[in-house]
This record gives C-alpha cells, structure tokens and sequence, in this order.
C-alpha cells in the first residue's frame, strides 16, 4: 500500500511515524504548502520523499491533515483519480466537509476524525504512538464505497485506535462541546490573564491550574479559526451553555450561596468519574 499524506504538522507528521510500523505500508509520500515543513519532513525521515499533487493522486490511500478550509479546497482538485482509491480527511469538523465532496469521488472519501493531539504543531511537534489506544470517529461511512470503508477500517485498526461510527452532525455538535469549546476558553483565559498581570509575575506565579487551563492556547491559531468557522453554530451554542454555568456560580459567589458553590463543584467532579 502506497501512502500519501498533505499536511506534515503534528497530525500528518505522527500519522507517518506510525504508518511506517505497518507491514503492509510500502512507501509514505508528503506534501505541504509550508517549504520550511517540507524540509524539516524530510530531515526527520516522516516521509520518503515530497511529491507533487499529481504524483500523489496515483497513491492507493491519501491523507488529507490540513485545515479544515484546506480539505474542502483540495477535494476539487481531485476528479480524476481512479475508482480504488481512499481519501481520508482528519478534520476536526465533518459536516461542512462532507457536503462540500465532489459527487464523483464520494465514494473515494472517508470522512474521519482521530481523537487525539497536543497543544504543539508542525513537523517538529510529531510524536510516535499519538494515534495509539485513541478515538477516531467515522462520519457517514456508509456513504463511502466498500474498498473505502475496508480500508480506513484496516489502517485505524492497525493503528490500534478505538473506531466509533456517527452521523456528521451528530459529531460536530459533540466536538463542540468537548474540544471546540475548551480551545476558545483556553484562548480567552490566556488572553484574560495577559491584559492585567505582568508577565514576569505571571512565570513566577502560574502554576499547574493555570498552566493545564491555557495549555490549549498554544494551538495553531491558523487551524483553529478554520474549525471555529466551520462549526460556528454549534460553537456558540456550547459557549453560551458555559456562559449560563459560569454566571450561575458567579451570583452564587456574589450572594454567597456557599451550599450551591459547593454542590456546583461537586457535580462538577464527577466528570472525571467517567473519564477516569
């Protein structure tokens, strides 16, 4: 199996990583519009050569790690390719992809979303094993033709990840809630946080709290302002719901309703009686 993938940040770069590992993975080809992410590919060895866009349309399987905007661009580019080969985005957003698909080359698409990340980007930031042991989410996979399906299934199986299966409306309002979301507070909290401490007391002070809550903010703004765009109105429907939380413990504090500031953070921990 010939592999290519576009886009060689964090994503891409570890899928490579771990699709070296694969007996049945022959050759792993790359391309990325950033000239400086392609050199440092090939410096890491993530990929065995950078190809152009047509050399990567002859490839059994190609990978599609770029922003969600860039997923949609590039799927139009893609009308002559043959019949068996599988295109797999991972984008963080599904429905807004998969309506923008080409309906000559529905079949070839699979629209999947790996659960998994870190707060750093570029080829530098590949880690092996990211994709191990984690969630990829599959999106209207019946719509894809049966080679397809057969081999997103076999690859994410090989990677040791946990397939679930939804409707892509269904998966972008849950991303909302429990990635899209944490990355606008996070950004809002570093944000918050910058605009009245000093810096310098801020290394002096932050400690884990503080640094665990803007973690996120490292993310690439690049690509987060893709996926905010691309799931807006499930975005904001979980901001607002956070909104309603945060001000009913705010006016809790400010009357001094310590049982409910209490009972508020105790339902609050049992989140972690299911993640845990």
């Amino acid at each position: 199996m010939n592999i290519a993938i576009i886009g060689l940040g964090l994503m891409g770069g570890s899928l490579a990583l771990s699709l070296k590992k694969l007996p049945f993975v022959n050759s792993i080809v790359g391309s990325d519009h950033n000239k400086e992410h392609q050199k440092v590919a090939i410096e890491l060895s993530l990929v065995d050569k950078i190809v152009s866009l047509e050399e990567i349309k002859t490839c059994d399987v190609i990978f599609l790690a770029i922003p969600v905007n860039g997923v949609i661009a590039i799927l139009k580019t893609f009308n002559n390719i043959p019949k068996e080969t599988t295109i797999i985005d991972l984008g963080s957003t599904k429905e807004l992809i998969i309506s923008s698909v080409p309906s000559s080359i529905r079949k070839n698409f699979v629209a999947s979303h790996p659960m998994t990340g870190t707060e750093n980007f570029g080829p530098s930031a590949a880690v092996e094993n990211l994709y191990k042991d984690k969630v990829v989410v599959l999106c209207n996979l019946e719509d894809s033709g049966e080679v397809q399906q057969q081999t997103s299934k076999k690859i994410f199986k090989a990677l040791q990840m946990k397939k679930y299966f939804m409707r892509a409306s269904e998966h972008d309002r849950h991303a909302a809630f429990i990635s899209h979301m944490p990355h606008a507070i996070s950004y809002s909290i570093a944000n918050t946080v910058m605009k009245q401490e000093n810096k310098h007391n801020i290394l002096a002070l932050a400690a884990g709290g503080f640094r665990s809550m803007s973690r996120l903010a490292k993310s690439s703004p690049h690509m987060w302002e893709d996926i905010f765009k691309q799931n807006k109105e499930n975005l904001l429907e979980a901001i607002e719901l956070f909104e309603d939380e945060l001000t009913t413990l705010k006016n809790d504090i400010i009357n001094e309703n310590w049982d409910n500031v209490s009972d508020t953070m105790n339902q609050g921990k049992t989140l972690h009686d299911i993640l845990d």
